[in-house]
């Protein structure tokens, strides 16, 4: 009978880090391989060696001190790969901002230095979102401004890239929600349906425009909800909700009681590029679970950008849906909720319990 050894190494929790190539774990350590003579990062892609035949280092100083060079494929020395990703995904952006057409994406993918799959993949993990979403993204964002200040529709159209009519106003309901005249007069003659319920926090306002839920807001006084969304959406109309929808009322104060159950609904989420990507990384934080606005940066890979991270969360209009409500300081302290501490304490209380 053969009795399968386990060796030391393989009860490091280092050993493990390796296996599952732990990309948090790149800096705090290197593992050298004693029959190749080369030492790795944690997350290296290469294929596992045989852990009797592995020893551990504290950096690259240290493996090299020891004889061992610095593995071609992960390299290192150099910055951890989050961060070379992060830069070349920063690259790539410009290079999209930039350019009045989207780039294909074996272009942006060449100038990374990629295989289109993996530079789609990599794009996607570091915004949130895939190089034609954010391309999108940016449009939507440039033809918001243009119309804001441009004197006609036609100057906001060549101001925001577009070299034809037909795809400006192809493009501008759904980057717009409606029609770009009526976008710069304010939401004039748009309709945004709403209505109020209760929940264990208080009132509830869900409000609908004509792409999804553009409102869901919390407070004490029901009224006050209502001025909160005619001062959003100052000329648009604002119209009571029939029983339909205060069904989808009753299903968004279901998801407030029980988070755990997630929300299928559309959303109108609108937005600069950066607040899509602090977004999606809010909808990506676990029920129960809470970051720092650093480690929020961090995931997004823009770690010096805290205050803009704190920025997007508190534009965020979307209560609950968008969890900004998992987001504390790095001390632990819960201030910065615009629909009170109070609530934002209950909420994190019960997404615990659940």
């Amino acid at each position: 009978m053969l009795i399968e050894m386990i060796t030391p190494i393989e009860t490091d929790p280092r050993w493990q880090a390796v296996r599952e190539r732990d990309a948090a774990q790149d800096g705090a350590f290197v593992y050298a391989v004693r029959t190749t003579g080369i030492y790795c990062r944690p997350a290296c892609p290469s294929r596992l060696p045989k852990p009797a035949n592995v020893e551990f280092f504290a950096g690259p100083a240290e493996a090299e001190a020891a004889g061992y060079r610095a593995c071609q494929r992960c390299k290192p020395k150099g910055a951890p790969l989050a961060a070379r990703q992060a830069e070349l995904v920063a690259e790539a952006c410009r290079a999209i901002e930039a350019s009045e057409e989207l780039p294909a994406l074996d272009q942006l993918a060449a100038q990374a230095g990629l295989s289109p799959f993996h530079f789609h993949r990599v794009f996607k993990a570091v915004t949130g979102l895939t190089p034609k979403e954010y391309a999108s993204a940016d449009r939507g964002k440039r033809m918001r401004e243009e119309l804001s200040g441009a004197e006609s529709v036609t100057d906001a159209l060549y101001g925001a890239g577009f070299n034809s009519s037909g795809r400006f106003y192809a493009a501008a309901d759904k980057l717009l929600g409606m029609k770009p005249d009526a976008y710069r007069k304010g939401g004039a003659r748009a309709e945004i349906r709403f209505a109020i319920g209760e929940c264990s926090l208080g009132a509830i306002l869900v409000a609908q425009s004509e792409r999804g839920i553009c409102a869901i807001l919390l407070g004490d006084d029901p009224e006050e909800l209502i001025r909160d969304l005619e001062e959003r959406f100052p000329n648009a109309s604002l119209i009571g909700g029939d029983r339909d929808f205060e069904d989808l009322v009753a299903k968004v104060v279901g998801f407030v009681e029980a988070p755990n159950l997630g929300l299928d609904l559309p959303l109108d989420v609108r937005g600069t590029a950066f607040q899509e990507r602090v977004w999606q990384a809010l909808r990506d934080i676990p029920a129960g679970e809470t970051v720092s606005y650093s480690e929020l940066a961090e995931k997004i890979g823009s770690p010096n950008a805290v205050r803009a991270v704190a920025g997007a969360c508190a534009a965020n209009k979307i209560a609950v849906a968008i969890p900004c409500h998992r987001v504390v300081r790095l001390d632990g302290d819960l201030s910065g909720y615009r629909w009170g501490v109070e609530r934002k304490s209950a909420l994190l209380a019960r997404e615990k319990r659940a």
